[in-house]
Formats: structure tokens, sequence, C-alpha cells
């Protein structure tokens, strides 16, 4: 009897399935994965990503969120910039008055859309601090585009505006902050886990940090008490990845201390700041 050969049609098909057998590898692997992320990695296009997550769903193998992919079980919970900003403001504060008195006049900065960042960008603008800042947070541009002082240079990511948390992220925002180079990056995260792997909320804020961790000469983390042993959606990476790590609560400094130390950094990374009561507004 003679055999059936293979058609076109069929390699292609097994091209595919394989494809997608690698795509919920790496989405297995990270909890969450972009388009942008499987575009760059198998060489395909936006559109033929899209349809290997579709599928991955169809099979429910994969949730589809708003540019890319989550595993099926996760849950995903964001609070809104807003509703950040009103929540542990005095260990922020610190750690902003902590992180500007390691800057020094003529650096370049990356700035996430962390609220804390925000706050850093309070203290920068308000002591005349001469440096560059960087930054996909549309607050940040705000806050320092309407400041009476001019000596902080402005360069902001474009790409597409979360409102949620009124932050450029995607495909544009990746291309446009992989064009710069800083002296330090300044992030904070949803949360960090017990075995130290660091959080956030939504899949394409963690590529964005994880591009200006890559893009700096120095990344420093900046957590409020309250994200230690916390997990977010999507995986932004090891805390090994930061130079320094500045923690604050209102908690006692012996507590943070003893979480920390689960964490095996080496000694001198992590600085615990105490701080007052928290505060709203």
């Amino acid at each position: 009897m003679a055999k059936t050969r293979a058609t076109p049609g069929d390699d292609r098909l097994r091209l595919a399935e394989g494809r997608r057998e690698a795509v919920l590898e790496l989405l297995l692997a990270q909890r969450a994965v972009t388009v942008a992320e499987i575009e760059e990695r198998f060489g395909i296009s936006p559109m033929t990503a899209r349809r290997d997550l579709a599928e991955l769903e169809r099979q429910g193998r994969a949730r589809r969120t708003h540019g890319g992919a989550v595993l099926p079980s996760t849950a995903s919970h964001e609070d809104s910039f807003s509703a950040r900003m009103s929540t542990a403001t005095a260990a922020k504060r610190v750690l902003a008055q902590a992180a500007a008195a390691t800057v020094e006049d003529g650096e370049a900065l990356f700035l996430d859309s962390s609220t804390t960042a925000y706050h850093l960008a309070e203290v920068l603008c308000r002591e005349d601090r001469r440096v560059t800042v960087v930054t996909n947070s549309l607050p940040i541009l705000d806050l320092i585009a309407g400041s009476a002082r001019d000596t902080i240079e402005l360069i902001g990511a474009g790409g597409q505006l979360r409102r949620i948390s009124r932050s450029f992220v995607g495909p544009v925002a990746v291309e446009s902050l992989k064009r710069h180079w800083a002296d330090r990056a300044f992030l904070s995260v949803k949360g960090i886990a017990p075995d130290g792997t660091l959080t956030d909320a939504d899949p394409q804020e963690a590529e964005v940090k994880r591009v200006m961790t890559a893009q700096a000469g120095t990344a420093t983390l900046l957590v409020d008490g309250g994200k230690l042993d916390r997990r977010g959606l999507s995986v932004v990476g090891p805390v090994s990845a930061f130079g320094e790590v500045l923690v604050a609560g209102a908690g006692p400094v012996e507590e943070l201390e003893a979480l920390l130390a689960t964490l095996d950094l080496p000694q001198g990374v992590v600085r615990v700041l105490p701080c007052g009561p928290d505060e709203a507004g």
C-alpha cells in the first residue's frame, strides 16, 4: 500500500502546534506572556501570536488579556493610580526622600509608573535637581512638565496608554525605552514572593520594568513593607537583578528585616527605613 505523503498544510499544522506548546511552556514558566514577547521569541507576526493565544484559550490552557495572556487559574486585581496614591503614603515618601539622596546631578534616571516613583519625581522637582528623567508615567510627565522649575530634562516613552495605571506600555513604549540608557532606574512592584521573585499586576507593565532594569547602570527597588510576601499577576524578574533595595514600613524594623533575610541578598544591598503611621492623601 502506498504511503500517504504529508502535504504542506500538514507541515504548517505541526509547526503551529509545536509553537503553541512552546508558548504554553513560556506561559507556565512566567505565569503571563505578551504578544510582543511571542513575536520576538518565535519570529511571527502579531496576528499569528494572537491566533496562538486564542487557540490556547479555546483549549482552556490560557486566558487572554489585553496585549497577552495569563494562566487560566491566575487571579488579576489592580488598583487605579489614584487609589494607590492614597495607600502607604508615609512609606512611599520616606522611600522617595531616601532615593533622591542617592541621585547625583547630571544623571539620567528611569522612573516607572509606580506611585512611589511619582513621589520621587516630586522630590526631584522640589529640590531643583539637574537630572534627565525617562519615564512611561503620564502623571510624572504632567508633574515635571507643569513644574515652574526647568532643571529636569524630560523624555517620555510613547505607546499605548493604560488608563488604570496612567502609563504607556506595549511595543512602542518598549522600543522607545530600549533606545535610551540611564545611570539609574527606580522602580516598584506589586509584590515580592518568598523566593525573591518580583511580580506586578500586568504583563505589559512587567515588561516595561524589565527593560528599564536592563537598560540602567544600577537599578533600585523601592517597596513598602506591605509588598513583602505578596504576588502579583506577572513576573518581573529576580530581586537579585537590583543593586539596591529600599524598604519602608510602619511596622517594627525587626519584622521587615526578618522577612527580607529570607531573600538571601548580599550584605549591604537592602536598607530598611523606619517611617511613621500611614496617612491619607
